[in-house]
C-alpha cells in the first residue's frame, strides 16, 4: 500500500511540475500600470525634468525617445505624452516570479507527501502490524492448537485486544485440560465401577442358577439364597447410582471473582448491546426505571447471565417485547427479564434450570439446554439465586444480587 501511495505521489508531483513549466504565467505586475499612468499625467503637467523618481515604488528609470531608446534589457512600457515618445523602466518587486511558485508548489507537495506517508507508516505500525500477528491464531485454534502465544502489544489501540485474545487462548487451553483431567477421572470411575460390577453380578448369576437345578432342597435355604440374590442387586443398583450421580457433576469449570460494582455500571453494558440490536429484530426492548445500588459479585459473570437471559428471551419468545425489569425487595437487588409468546407450562418451570433440559418451545430451535443452567451456577457462586415465573403468554426470568 505505501509504494502504491508513494507511486501516486510521484506522478502528482511531476503532472504538477510539467504544467507548471509549461503554464503562461498571467502577469501579476499590473500596479505598474497604475504608477506609470500617474507618472505620464505629471510629466504632462510639469515636464520630465521636474519629476522625482524616488518617490515612485515602480518606475525608476524614463527616457525620452532617442538614438538608443529601444536598446535595453529591462522591462519597459511606452506612452506618448504631447507628441513624444517616452520609455518607462519598471521593476515589479512584490510579483512572484514563476519558478518562485513552482518551488512554493514543490515544497508544498513534498510537505503533504511526507505527512501522508508518516501517516501511512503509522498506521501500519500500530493498526496492521497488530493484527498481522494475529493471523495464524484463529486458524490454530479451530485446529485446536491452544500453546500459540500471542505476543504482547502496548499499543492504545490494539494492546488490550491482543491481550483479551490471549487472555481467551489460555481460557480455552485451560478448559481443554479441564474436560480431559474429568473425563480421564471420569473413564476411571467407570472402569473401576464396570469391575466392581463384575462380582455381585457373577454371584447373582451362581445363586440364579443354583436355584434353577433345584440344588437347595430346603426352603429356608432358598429362601437365604433368594435374599443374598436381592443383596447383590442392591449393590449394583448402588454401582448405577454412582455412575449417575458422577454422570451428573457439574462438568464446566465457571470460575468467579466477586466483589463490588454499581447496579448502573451493569444496565449502562447491558443496554448498549441491546439498545440497537433489538430494534433491528423489529422487538420492543424497554428498560424499566431503577435505583442505583451497590451489588455484590463478579461484573464481567454478571453480564453475562444477563446476556443469556435477553437472549433466550429473543429465541424462545415471540419477539413482540423483552422487557427489563427492577423488581422492588427489602433482602437484594432483583432483575428481571420479561418476554411474550411464552408456550411453557408451568409444570416445566422445576426443569428449566437443569443441564441439556430442553422444553417443549425448544423442538425446533438450536441449542444446548445449558444457558439456564449456567446462569444459575455463576448466581449461586455470586452467593445469588435465580428463579422464573409464567403469566398466561408471558415469562419472567429474574436473577437475585446480593448487596454490596
Amino acid at each position: 500500500m505505501v509504494f502504491a501511495v508513494g507511486l501516486l505521489f510521484a506522478a502528482i508531483f511531476l503532472l504538477a511540475n510539467f504544467v507548471m513549466f509549461h503554464w503562461n504565467f498571467p502577469d501579476h505586475g499590473r500596479p505598474y500600470r497604475v504608477e506609470i499612468n500617474r507618472l505620464a499625467l505629471a510629466i504632462e503637467k510639469d515636464g520630465l525634468e521636474n519629476i522625482d523618481l524616488s518617490q515612485y515604488e515602480y518606475v525608476y528609470h524614463v527616457e525620452a525617445f532617442g538614438e538608443h531608446f529601444y536598446n535595453t534589457d529591462a522591462d519597459y512600457s511606452i506612452r506618448e505624452i504631447d507628441g513624444t515618445l517616452y520609455r518607462f523602466d519598471y521593476a515589479v518587486k512584490d510579483a512572484a516570479k514563476p519558478w518562485q511558485i513552482i518551488l512554493a508548489v514543490n515544497i508544498v507537495l513534498i510537505v503533504v507527501m511526507a505527512v501522508v506517508f508518516a501517516v501511512l507508516f503509522y498506521v501500519r505500525a500500530e493498526i496492521l502490524r497488530p493484527f498481522e500477528r494475529l493471523a495464524d491464531v484463529p486458524y490454530e485454534l479451530s485446529k485446536g492448537n491452544l500453546t500459540l502465544p500471542v505476543k504482547e502489544n502496548k499499543s492504545r489501540f490494539f494492546g488490550r485486544f491482543l491481550w483479551g485474545i490471549d487472555l481467551l487462548r489460555e481460557n480455552m487451553e485451560q478448559q481443554k485440560m479441564y474436560e480431559l483431567e474429568l473425563q480421564k477421572e471420569k473413564k476411571t470411575l467407570l472402569l473401576s465401577l464396570s469391575h466392581d460390577i463384575k462380582t455381585p453380578l457373577s454371584a447373582i448369576k451362581l445363586y440364579a442358577k443354583a436355584l434353577s437345578k433345584n440344588l437347595y432342597s430346603d426352603v429356608e435355604k432358598q429362601i437365604e439364597t433368594a435374599e443374598k440374590i436381592n443383596e447383590k442387586a442392591n449393590e449394583i443398583e448402588n454401582y448405577v447410582s454412582q455412575i449417575i450421580s458422577a454422570s451428573r457433576e457439574d462438568f464446566l469449570s465457571l470460575e468467579v471473582v466477586n466483589g463490588e460494582f454499581y447496579l448502573s455500571d451493569l444496565i449502562k453494558n447491558i443496554s448498549s448491546l441491546y439498545s440497537e440490536k433489538l430494534p433491528l429484530l423489529k422487538t420492543k426492548f424497554t428498560v424499566g426505571e431503577y435505583r442505583n445500588r451497590l451489588l455484590f459479585g463478579d461484573f464481567d459473570r454478571s453480564v453475562e447471565v444477563l446476556q443469556n437471559l435477553l437472549e433466550n428471551a429473543l429465541k424462545y419468545g415471540d419477539g413482540e417485547s423483552v422487557e427489563l425489569l427492577f423488581p422492588d425487595d427489602d433482602e437484594g437487588v432483583l432483575i428481571s427479564v420479561r418476554n411474550s409468546g411464552c408456550v411453557l407450562q408451568k409444570s416445566d418451570l422445576p426443569h428449566i434450570f437443569e443441564s441439556f433440559w430442553r422444553g417443549a418451545n425448544a423442538e425446533n430451535i438450536r441449542g444446548s439446554g445449558l444457558g439456564l443452567y449456567i446462569c444459575r451456577q455463576l448466581m449461586h457462586k455470586m452467593n445469588g439465586e435465580i428463579f422464573a415465573e409464567i403469566d398466561g403468554t408471558f415469562i419472567t426470568v429474574t436473577a437475585v444480587f446480593g448487596r454490596g
